[in-house]
């Protein structure tokens, strides 16, 4: 460690401290650790830096939030922080702002309407200059715009208020996409098992199943068979339908764990996947769509490339440059696995 750096270890390292060993005045130090450099010559401002460096001076972040109008912080609320929504969504608007360049304040309101009050309150109150919501559903959520005078956009769950930017997953078009490949496939006897009916995700990729199937005068071998999300309705579900006496040649799930359980009771029952029944899904959750017997064919909703667009969309409304279109759409994409392909 330089000689330099290891005594300002034992004191604080001002900006007069840079200006006095780069040879400079105050104001052109101040001038060129705050990127002014159309009024500091370029050799110039270079020697203040490499004398912040030597010198280990770090710049005063509320100091530099008062003479540029911004934090260098947005904040993210959310409500599902333990579930695989919010995670990947951090990590894409991470990215979008870039290292370096904004800093995330992450907060867990848990569902709770008490709790999320707090944390806006607090974010608020560290002046962040924006704001990403993340529902835990993806389904329409009261607005909080109102109550903030930054910048907000809405992911995975769309804001109540069309006025508000909202990013979320194109569900309908998921129902086409995994409906389209099956007939490709050659598949025409499908059913579909899916999770709870409030969920407005559910409802659309049915809509966009039977849409599908309709463009070819096809329909559903039975209604969509509504349920929870979870493995163990799979299983009920799909024991139910091969009971029923229904021929299937495909059944589509609603979610990766609801699919586990379709492919675990079809092979049960003495069925090939997918020989005799190819069974596709919705999420991509890898570590359920690539664990037990076979693994899921499953659609990708785009949960970080979500988060992306929301950083975008949100550096652009800090920036003043607000969209023309408020609601946008991310599309899906189709990992094809041995669940309906057989082995590679």
């Amino acid at each position: 460690m330089p000689k330099a750096r290891r005594e300002n270890l034992r004191k604080k390292v001002t900006l007069r401290d840079v200006a006095a060993v780069a040879e400079v005045s105050l104001s052109t130090a101040s001038k060129a650790m705050n990127g002014r450099t159309a009024e500091v010559n370029a050799a110039t401002s270079q020697r203040v830096l490499e004398a912040a460096d030597r010198l280990g001076f770090t710049p005063n972040a509320l100091a530099q939030a008062i003479l540029s109008g911004h934090s260098g912080t947005v904040g993210l609320l959310t409500d599902d922080l333990e579930g695989r929504f919010s995670l990947p969504i951090l990590m894409g608007a991470e990215d979008a702002f870039g290292a370096g360049k904004m800093s995330v304040l992450l907060c867990d309101a848990r569902g709770d309407a008490i709790r999320e009050q707090h944390h806006l309150k607090a974010l608020v109150s560290r002046n962040v200059d924006g704001l990403i919501v993340v529902g835990s559903r993806p389904d329409h959520r009261a607005t909080i715009s109102d109550q903030v005078t930054v910048p907000v956009v809405y992911a995975y769950a769309p804001s109540a208020d069309s006025g508000d930017i909202s990013v979320v997953a194109d569900n309908y078009r998921a129902g086409a996409v995994v409906t389209e490949h099956l007939r490709t496939l050659g598949r025409q006897r499908i059913a579909h098992i899916t999770g709870d009916p409030t969920y407005t995700a559910a409802q659309d990729r049915a809509r966009g199943i039977s849409d599908a199937l309709a463009k070819e005068g096809l329909e559903l071998v039975c209604p969509p068979r509504f349920g929870s999300w979870s493995e163990a309705w799979g299983r009920a579900a799909t024991k139910s339908l091969l009971e029923s006496g229904v021929e299937v040649d495909a059944i589509i799930g609603g979610s990766d764990q609801i699919s586990r359980g379709i492919a675990d009771t079809v092979q049960e029952s003495g069925l090939r996947v997918p020989g005799d029944v190819a069974i596709a899904s919705f999420d991509n959750w890898k570590a359920i769509a690539e664990g037990g017997q076979t693994p899921l064919t499953s659609i990708d909703l785009g949960f970080k490339a979500i988060g992306t667009l929301a950083g975008r969309l949100l550096s652009a409304a800090i920036k003043g440059d607000t969209p023309e279109e408020h609601l946008h759409l991310v599309q899906p994409h189709l990992v094809v696995r041995e669940s309906t392909v057989g082995s590679h």
